[in-house]
């Protein structure tokens, strides 16, 4: 007996799209990769395509639909300062690129020198990984064989000497859905004196930020604004000295040709023409999702990733990667088949089932090694051929994530799809058709002459060995 799930709060542009597949048949898109990217909820759709007829330069013109286009601007800060939970006087909301943008910015701006110590953790994506080594040192949390840390585990990094600067660390897992107790790490760094950079890009679509984070970044692609915007909030006095991460216009006060008197934050932070379409979205999805509410989103939520990780968890020759039962996750399940190639694994998820999944290491090498248990000579080995040019080898999982559009028809149909693939080899029946791999992205396309599926139309496609 399954859990009933309601129906979805609100349908995401898009939903319900036929794509083709290898027998022939067209079979309704089931979009299980929300944790790349959402589509867009039609408010935002809505408020964009109402938003168009206004749309000016901001911060730059007297004329009316440059005020009406720099209100709604302005609108897009206030409303993801309020969403961050931001009630610091001070506190400012930068608008930028996406969650990556916003740590890089944010790492340059703290004026870290080289001998600095940044703490994070093995969990992290790239974009709270890469940037901090950029800046600074960086030291580890690690984890255990399911994925997670402790406290205890920050504590230790945090005492540790020389003690750090700042802590980078991410709300939710992007691989596990595991979710770090915030609360009680938050407390322990500012007990030290140490601030906390919050990666908000996977939690901010389903649970409330952490108010007491000192930095937060997050992303509106994956928050159902498809617009290309995403936000830096912290302390006003982190970006009123020195030179910000960007120079041009409109982050100044004077200029002449060997002088720069820098504006105020946050429009320091802002050089150039601003994502005026981006921040209208971002602004119109926090909105609808204050008004679908987190009650209504995490405990519909919890229904799914039951059914998800239990209906996996059932399938002879799959492993579900990260924390068991009895460990507060989002609905996010990282797997394996046992004795297919995970790349096969989607490549036949949507070719034969019309169903978008994520494969590879997801933007986060070093957890997945670890939840993967690879031992150090099969890693040498494979990033040897990755230096040759030869993705075929490189390791991975398959992931299904969930959006708040998610049904559980789409679920059952992932669930069904798994259990076929892992009975065909469990058994050695080979697909209904061959599967060839590239040996430059690692990624199998099926040898058919069937429509969406012939060799013609593979185009560039979206290989996942660019993590």
């Amino acid at each position: 007996m399954h859990d009933e799930i309601p129906a979805p709060p609100a349908r995401l542009v898009g939903d319900g799209l036929a794509v083709p597949c290898l027998d022939g048949t067209e079979r309704p898109y089931a979009n299980l990769d929300a944790a790349a990217s959402t589509g867009a909820l039609p408010a935002v759709a809505e408020a964009v395509s109402a938003f168009l007829p206004w749309y000016s330069s901001v911060h730059r013109g007297a004329g009316y639909k440059s005020r009406r286009a720099t209100d709604a601007y302005e609108a897009a800060r206030a409303r993801a300062l309020a969403f961050t939970g931001a009630g610091r006087d001070g506190d400012v909301a930068i608008l930028c690129r996406n969650t990556t943008e916003a740590i890089n910015h944010l790492a340059y701006r703290l004026r870290l020198e080289p001998e600095d110590i940044v703490l994070t953790t093995v969990v992290e994506h790239h974009a709270n990984l890469l940037p901090w080594g950029r800046m600074a040192r960086r030291r580890y949390v690690e984890c255990g064989p399911e994925g997670t840390f402790t406290v205890e585990d920050v504590i230790a990094g945090l005492e540790a000497e020389p003690r750090p600067r700042v802590l980078a660390v991410t709300g939710a897992s992007n691989v596990t859905g595991w979710l770090p107790p915030m609360a009680e790490i938050i407390g322990a760094a500012h007990e030290r004196g140490v601030p906390v950079v919050l990666d908000a890009a996977q939690l901010a679509p389903h649970r409330p930020i952490p108010a007491e984070a000192d930095y937060v970044a997050f992303s509106g692609h994956k928050l159902y604004a498809p617009f290309g915007a995403g936000v830096l909030v912290g302390p006003r006095d982190t970006f009123a000295e020195g030179d910000p991460f960007l120079a041009g216009g409109g982050a100044v006060d004077l200029v002449d040709l060997d002088e720069v008197w820098w504006t105020e934050p946050p429009e320091r932070e802002e050089a150039g023409s601003p994502n005026v379409v981006g921040a209208v979205a971002l602004e119109a999805t926090l909105a609808e999702l204050g008004r679908i509410g987190w009650d209504t989103i995490g405990t519909r939520e919890e229904l799914l990733n039951r059914r998800l990780r239990r209906g996996l968890d059932a399938i002879d020759g799959v492993r579900v990667l990260g924390p068991g039962a009895g460990t507060e996750t989002l609905a996010v399940a990282s797997f394996v088949v046992e004795g297919v190639h995970h790349a096969l694994v989607a490549a036949r998820l949507s070719a034969e089932w019309g169903i978008g999944v994520r494969h590879g290491c997801f933007c986060a090498h070093p957890y997945l090694i670890r939840l993967l248990g690879l031992p150090a000579d099969e890693v040498s080995a494979y990033r040897d051929r990755v230096r040759r040019g030869d993705h075929r080898e490189v390791p991975g999982a398959v992931r299904a994530s969930c959006s708040l559009a998610t049904t559980a028809g789409e679920v059952d149909r992932l669930l069904d799809a798994v259990r076929a693939v892992a009975a065909g080899a469990d058994a050695g029946t080979p697909p209904p058709v061959p599967y060839e791999q590239d040996p430059a992205t690692g990624d199998f396309w099926p040898v058919s002459d069937r429509p969406g599926w012939r060799a013609a139309d593979r185009g560039h496609g979206s290989a996942c060995a660019m993590g």
